[in-house]
C-alpha cells in the first residue's frame, strides 16, 4: 500500500464520492454504513486525519480535513457525516495518557458517540460507574470506541469544582459494553445510523475517561475543544455543491415551460443558478477563511483572538443554513421531478439538509451566543462556552479518584 498523504487522501475521497453517490438508497434502507464503505474509508486514511505523524497519522490542518469531508459529502452526506465523527478518534487520543491511548487506539480507530453530558459517572475505586442514555451515536454500528459525556457524581451527589461548576468528563468504552437502541428512523441522514445508546452501572476505568481541558498531547488539534467540529462545515458545503452540479447537468435537456425555452436559454434559470453559486461561494469562502485564520492563531503565526473562534462557529452555522436554502431552491427549480426518489437525488438532498440543520451547531442560538461571547467574553450556554472559550470552570480542575 502506498504511503498516505493529504493529496492522496483528497484524491481518493473524490473517487470514493463517485462510488457512494450511487448507493444512497442502500444506505437509507440499511440505516447504517455497509462494511465495504467503512473499510474503504479506513483504507484511504480518513480516520488518520487527526492522529499524530509519530503514530503514522496524517495530522491534517482544519482546512485540509474540511476539504476531505467536503469531497465525501458530494457523494453522500451520511458517509461524510460518519467520516467526520469517526475521525475524532485522533483528537480524543490526545486527551488520554500516551501509554493508555496507544493501547486503546490504532491509527485507523473509529470513534462515535455524544460527548455532551447526558449521563452520570459515579466515582468508584479505579474509575466510574456510568449510567445514562445518549442520542445521536452516528456510526456506532461500525465504531471501535463509543464515547459518552457525563457529569461526575460521588455518593449520589454531583461533584463541582471550586467555582461551583459541575465536572464534565467523557467516558470511553467498546460499543458492545453499552445498550444499543435501534431507533434511527428519521427524515434524513438515515445512512449515518445515529442511534441511541445507554448504560446502566457500566464500569469505566479512570484512565479511559478524559476532560477537554486536560490534553496530554500539545498542539493545534488539542488547544481548544472545537477541534471536533472544525471539519464539520464540509458536509453542507459538499452537499450543496453536488445539488448545484446536478442542476447544471440538467440544462442540456430540461425545458422551462413558463418561458417556453430550454433551461440553457432561460433567464429565470440562469439567475437562480447564478445566485445559488455566489451564495455557496460566499459561504465556502467564509468557512475556509475563518479556518485558516484560526489555524494560524493556533500554530502561533498570530495571536489567537476571540474573533478567530467566533467566526469559525458563525461560518459553520451559515454553511448549514445556506446549503439548505440552495438545495430547497434547486428542489423548487427542478419542480415535480424532485419528488421521485428513484429518479432524482433531490428528495434525499432536501431531507438530509433539513435533518442536519437540527444539529446544535446549525441552530440560530449559535448566532446569539457568539454575539454574547463577543461582547461579554462568556456565554450562558455551557456547551457553546466550552467550544468558544476553549475552557470553562467545568473543565478546569483535574481530579484523580
Amino acid at each position: 500500500m502506498h504511503a498516505i498523504s493529504f493529496e492522496s487522501l483528497l484524491l481518493n475521497a473524490k473517487k470514493l464520492a463517485k462510488e457512494v453517490s450511487a448507493e444512497g438508497g442502500v444506505l437509507e434502507e440499511q440505516r447504517r454504513l455497509p462494511p465495504h464503505i467503512v473499510n474503504k474509508l479506513r483504507e484511504i486514511g480518513v480516520f488518520r486525519m487527526n492522529f499524530p505523524l509519530g503514530w503514522g497519522g496524517l495530522e491534517l490542518t482544519s482546512p485540509q480535513q474540511t476539504q476531505v469531508i467536503e469531497q465525501l459529502a458530494i457523494g453522500d452526506a451520511a458517509v461524510a457525516w460518519c467520516a467526520m465523527i469517526g475521525s475524532d478518534s485522533g483528537i480524543y487520543s490526545g486527551f488520554i495518557d500516551e501509554p493508555v491511548a496507544r493501547d486503546m487506539f490504532t491509527v485507523d480507530s473509529i470513534t462515535a458517540g455524544w460527548i455532551h453530558p447526558q449521563g452520570k459517572a459515579e466515582i468508584v475505586p479505579g474509575g466510574y460507574r456510568v449510567s445514562g442514555r445518549w442520542r445521536f451515536g452516528s456510526g456506532l454500528s461500525h465504531c471501535d470506541i463509543l464515547s459518552a459525556g457525563c457529569f461526575v457524581y460521588q455518593d449520589g451527589n454531583q461533584v463541582v469544582d471550586r467555582h461551583g461548576a459541575p465536572i464534565w468528563r467523557v467516558m470511553m468504552a467498546k460499543p458492545d459494553e453499552y445498550e444499543l437502541h435501534d431507533n434511527w428512523h428519521t427524515t434524513g441522514l438515515a445512512g449515518s445510523g445515529s442511534r441511541d445508546y445507554g448504560a446502566n452501572n457500566m464500569f469505566v476505568p479512570y484512565e479511559h475517561s478524559f476532560s477537554f481541558n486536560e490534553p496530554y498531547r500539545k498542539g493545534p488539534l488539542h488547544d481548544v475543544p472545537d477541534a471536533i467540529l472544525r471539519n464539520m462545515a464540509g458536509i453542507p458545503l459538499g452537499m450543496a455543491r453536488a445539488a448545484l452540479d446536478y442542476a447544471i447537468s440538467l440544462a442540456e435537456h430540461k425545458y422551462d415551460r413558463s418561458l417556453s425555452v430550454s433551461w440553457k436559454k432561460s433567464p429565470r434559470v440562469q439567475a437562480v443558478l447564478a445566485r445559488c453559486e455566489i451564495e455557496l461561494y460566499s459561504a465556502r469562502c467564509a468557512v475556509y477563511s475563518s479556518l485558516n485564520e484560526q489555524w494560524d492563531g493556533l500554530v502561533g503565526k498570530e495571536p489567537l483572538s476571540n474573533a478567530h473562534r467566533i467566526t469559525v462557529a458563525l461560518a459553520r452555522q451559515q454553511a448549514f443554513k445556506v446549503s439548505r436554502q440552495i438545495i430547497s431552491t434547486i428542489y423548487d427549480l427542478v419542480g415535480g421531478a424532485s419528488i421521485y426518489k428513484n429518479e432524482t437525488p433531490m428528495d434525499k438532498w432536501l431531507r438530509d439538509s433539513y435533518t442536519m440543520n437540527q444539529h446544535a451547531v446549525a441552530s440560530e442560538s449559535i448566532v446569539q451566543q457568539c454575539g454574547q461571547f463577543l461582547l461579554n467574553n462568556h456565554s450562558n450556554n455551557l456547551f457553546i462556552w466550552c467550544l468558544l472559550a476553549g475552557s470553562s470552570p467545568a473543565f478546569n480542575v483535574r481530579q484523580k479518584w
